[in-house]
C-alpha cells in the first residue's frame, strides 16, 4: 500500500445503518476520505452495512473493520464481495489466518490491515505483518482503554519509523491529538466520535483535515479524555443523568432532593463521610472542618424528621469551601441556604433541630439514598439528582459520562432536523423479545 499523503478515515461505530450513512455523508462532505463501517456496525447490520457504503461512495476506499480471528480467507472473502477495499484482521490471530486473508484478498481486490490492539509487542508484530504481505498496521487503543486515560503516542512514533508498511492510528483521536500523530508518523488517522458524536460532522471533519494537513493542532473542547488530576473538571461537564448511563444505570440517590435555588448547579467531590443519629447535629458540623475545597459532606442521619444541618453549617461549610452538603435526613433554614447559595441536598426539610451530642462518627462506610459512600467516593450532583462514582472508578467513570454527552448532542441535533428519539434509535427494531 502506498499514500501520497496522510488519510483521514471516518469510524462509523453505529448500532443503525441509517445513523451511520447520515454521519457518512456528512463526513464525506468534509473531506473524510475512507469510509470504515465499525464493528459495531457489521455486528448489528451485517455486511450490508457495506454494500450500502459502498453503492454509496464509490469513490471512496471502504473499510470493513472485521476483526478477523480464524477463517481469515473466508473472511475477507465475504467482505471483499460486499465492496469492501480493506478488511481488517487482528494482531493477535495465527500467522496462518492472516497468511490466509492476504491471500483471500489479492483473489478478490482487498487489502488486509492488521490491527494491534492488545499486542503485546506492536513492533515485532508489525514487522512479521509485512512479511506475511498485510497492506497495513493499526496501532490501536480501544474504547475501554481510552476511558482509562491511555493514549497512543507513547508507542506509535517507535512503531512508525520501524515499520516497512504503512501505520494507521485509532484511539480517541480528535482535532487537536491527530496533528500529534501525524508528526508520530501514522499515515491513517481513523477518527470515529470526534467526528460522529459532533452535531455539525461536516465541518467537525474540515477541523480534523485542516489539522492534519497542517500538521497543527485545532483546538477543542469535546472528544478528549480526561486524566486522573482532571476528574472534577470533568465531572463538572456532564449531568448526574450522563453519569448513571456511564455506570449501566447505577449510582443513583433515591429520595436526596436537590435543594437549589440556582437550577444550573452542578457540584462534583470527593465524599467525606458522617454517620449521627436523628437530631444530633455534632458529628456533621466537627465535619466541616475536617473538609477540605471541593469535598463533598454525606452526612447518614437514618432519614430522621429532626434537622442536623442549617444555615451556620451552611455558613460554615461555605467559608471553607465546601462544594455541597448531602444528608440522608433533615435540615431546616432554608430559605437562608437558599439566599446564600450553598449546594444543599437532602431527603426532609424540618424546622426542628436537636441537640449536639456527639453520637456517630467521621470517615467511616455510610448509606445514603440507599446508596454505599465510601470516604473519597465521588458525589456528583446536580438539579436531577445525585450520583455515587467509586473513587477506583473516578477516571473512568467520567471520561464515559463525557462519551454519553457527546453521543447525546447528535441525537439530539437529528432530532431537531425533525425526527424523533424513536425514530433516531429505531426503539421498536431493538425491543427484547420474549
Amino acid at each position: 500500500m502506498r499514500l501520497e499523503r496522510p488519510v483521514l478515515q471516518v469510524a462509523l461505530d453505529f448500532e443503525n445503518l441509517s445513523r451511520a450513512m447520515l454521519a457518512a455523508r456528512e463526513a464525506v462532505d468534509g473531506g473524510a476520505d475512507w469510509v470504515e463501517a465499525g464493528t459495531p456496525l457489521i455486528k448489528s447490520e451485517g455486511l450490508n452495512a457495506v454494500r450500502e457504503l459502498k453503492k454509496a461512495f464509490p469513490d471512496h476506499r471502504v473499510v470493513a473493520d472485521m476483526k478477523v480471528m480464524d477463517t481469515g480467507a473466508f473472511e475477507v472473502e465475504i467482505a471483499a464481495k460486499s465492496g469492501a477495499d480493506l478488511v481488517t484482521v487482528l494482531g493477535a490471530a495465527d500467522d496462518d489466518t492472516i497468511a490466509e486473508a492476504v491471500r483471500g484478498g489479492e483473489l478478490y481486490g482487498a487489502e488486509v490491515v492488521v490491527d494491534l490492539l492488545g499486542v503485546p509487542d506492536p513492533v515485532a508484530r508489525t514487522k512479521r505483518a509485512a512479511d506475511l504481505g498485510v497492506g497495513a498496521v493499526c496501532f490501536h487503543i480501544g474504547i475501554d482503554m481510552q476511558m482509562q486515560g491511555k493514549t497512543p503516542f507513547a508507542v506509535l512514533g517507535e512503531l512508525a519509523k520501524a515499520s516497512p508498511i504503512p501505520v494507521a492510528v485509532a484511539g480517541g483521536l480528535n482535532s487537536e491529538t491527530v496533528a500529534e500523530a501525524v508528526r508520530a508518523g501514522a499515515q491513517i488517522l481513523v477518527v470515529g466520535g470526534a467526528i460522529t458524536k459532533s452535531p455539525q460532522i461536516a465541518e467537525a471533519t474540515r477541523r480534523i483535515r485542516e489539522a492534519i494537513a497542517t500538521r497543527t493542532e485545532v483546538a477543542t473542547e469535546l472528544f478528549r479524555r480526561y486524566s486522573g488530576d482532571e476528574v472534577r473538571t470533568a465531572f463538572l461537564k456532564v449531568s448526574s443523568p450522563n453519569v448513571t448511563d456511564a455506570m449501566q444505570r447505577q449510582g443513583a440517590m433515591h429520595g436526596i432532593v436537590p435543594r437549589l435555588r440556582d437550577r444550573s448547579v452542578r457540584v462534583a467531590g470527593p465524599a467525606v463521610t458522617v454517620v449521627t443519629r436523628n437530631g444530633d447535629w455534632a458529628k456533621p458540623v466537627e465535619a466541616i472542618d475536617r473538609a477540605g475545597p471541593g469535598d463533598v459532606i454525606v452526612i447518614d442521619a437514618g432519614g430522621g424528621p429532626t434537622a442536623v444541618w442549617g444555615e451556620l453549617a451552611s455558613w460554615s461549610a461555605h467559608g471553607r469551601k465546601v462544594a455541597a452538603v448531602v444528608l440522608d435526613g433533615a435540615i431546616r433554614d432554608l430559605d437562608a441556604i437558599l439566599d446564600l447559595g450553598f449546594p444543599a441536598f437532602s431527603r426532609s426539610v424540618s424546622s426542628d433541630a436537636g441537640e449536639p451530642k456527639g453520637h456517630g462518627e467521621i470517615g467511616v462506610e455510610v448509606t445514603v439514598g440507599g446508596q454505599r459512600v465510601r470516604p473519597g467516593d465521588w458525589i456528583v450532583g446536580d438539579a436531577s439528582g445525585l450520583v455515587v462514582v467509586p473513587r477506583e472508578r473516578a477516571q473512568e467513570v467520567a471520561n464515559r459520562a463525557l462519551d454519553v454527552l457527546e453521543h447525546e448532542n447528535r441525537v439530539r441535533e437529528e432530532i431537531q432536523r425533525g425526527s424523533t428519539l424513536s425514530a433516531v434509535q429505531k426503539l421498536e427494531r431493538w425491543e427484547r423479545v420474549g
